[in-house]
């Protein structure tokens, strides 16, 4: 019996090496190749949603597949043509506010430190300004560039989304794991953009309201970051305080510019969002932050933005084996052995 048991430990640990050997390899040729796997992989997003159209088009009104496709394909394009004007708008004025923005933080990092020197709290304020005013405005010029890069390989995510359309076959019924990945899939990009969209309208309207200047960036910023779960939400609220410190003296005015956007993430986040998504991608919250951390060092903003469908898809593809079912139950924050509490009398 202990030896049987040796050898089983044995072989699972085998089996342990040999994965995280294949995660690496994996990892490495994912970031060698992301030129090409970043824009299939949002093509094959975009094929998953909108492939209902096409569908229906094809089987209840008979339409030539061409005519179905190609319909749909300008819808997508209008679509994308939409996203890209919101994108290069964001790009632009980031571009052309970097400097100023950048003035603004180290002013207002300058203030703290003096602040801190001022209460015997030892700090380097020359090291760490010089710092900041050297380094700020690249940071943010570096994430507008990715934003650039992704708008550059949109020919390329048009190219895979009509070959994933033409090689689809609309009378064939999905059943099992292909559907539910594909519902999952669809629920949540549809759900997200929905939510990104209005969290977006109502930050703006709220820092317009307060007379903030930048107000219609920070807003655009709100809609593109509430698609990186958890932490997008968080920098979407932090990002205003600079400029904020700077334009107005009353710290009322100050705290109305982070709390009010705050609520309405919170409010979206935690109240909203999950009865939208029903049953939910049945991810733990922890794996959902290892998920964007990995996908972050991987494919850095894109990646963020792409990890949860991506790590949601690779739990119901293990969930459905019996000898993986043990990692899906993990992504799910469902331990071995665990069992749920019996209610409470």
């Amino acid at each position: 019996m202990i030896n049987a048991n040796l050898r089983n430990e044995q072989v699972w640990l085998a089996v342990g090496s040999l994965m995280i050997l294949a995660v690496v390899a994996l990892a490495g040729a994912l970031v060698f190749t992301r030129d090409v796997m970043i824009p299939f992989v949002l093509a094959i997003f975009i094929a998953t949603v909108v492939s209902p159209v096409v569908d229906f088009q094809i089987v209840r009104w008979r339409m030539p597949s061409w005519i179905a496709i190609t319909s749909t394909l300008l819808l997508v394009l209008a679509i994308m043509a939409l996203l890209g004007v919101v994108l290069i708008v964001a790009v632009q004025t980031i571009v052309q506010v970097a400097g100023e923005y950048s003035e603004q933080v180290v002013e207002l990092a300058k203030k703290l430190l003096a602040e801190l020197n001022a209460r015997h709290i030892q700090v380097d304020q020359a090291r760490i300004s010089g710092e900041l005013e050297s380094r700020l405005p690249g940071i943010i010029t570096q994430a507008a560039g990715t934003v650039s890069a992704l708008l550059s390989s949109g020919f390329l995510i048009v190219i895979f989304v009509v070959f994933l359309l033409v090689g689809r076959n609309p009378r064939e019924r999905r059943i099992d794991i292909y559907a539910e990945i594909e519902a999952t899939i669809r629920g949540y990009i549809a759900t997200k953009t929905a939510i990104s969209a209005v969290a977006g309208v109502l930050v703006w309207l709220i820092l317009w309201s307060l007379g903030l200047r930048m107000a219609l960036l920070f807003g655009l910023l709100a809609f593109l970051l509430n698609y990186i779960p958890n932490i997008g939400s968080i920098i979407a609220t932090v990002l205003p305080i600079p400029i904020a410190a700077t334009q107005f003296q009353d710290p009322w005015m100050i705290l109305a510019v982070v709390s009010l956007p705050g609520v309405v993430h919170i409010t979206i986040g935690n109240f909203i969002e999950p009865r939208l998504m029903g049953r939910g991608l049945e991810l733990h919250p922890v794996t959902v932050l290892l998920a964007l951390a990995f996908w972050g060092l991987l494919w850095g903003v894109i990646g963020m933005v792409l990890a949860v469908p991506i790590v949601a898809t690779l739990r119901i593809v293990l969930g459905r084996f019996a000898t993986t079912r043990s990692l899906g139950n993990l992504l799910a924050g469902r331990l071995p052995g665990g069992r749920p509490m019996a209610p409470a009398a």
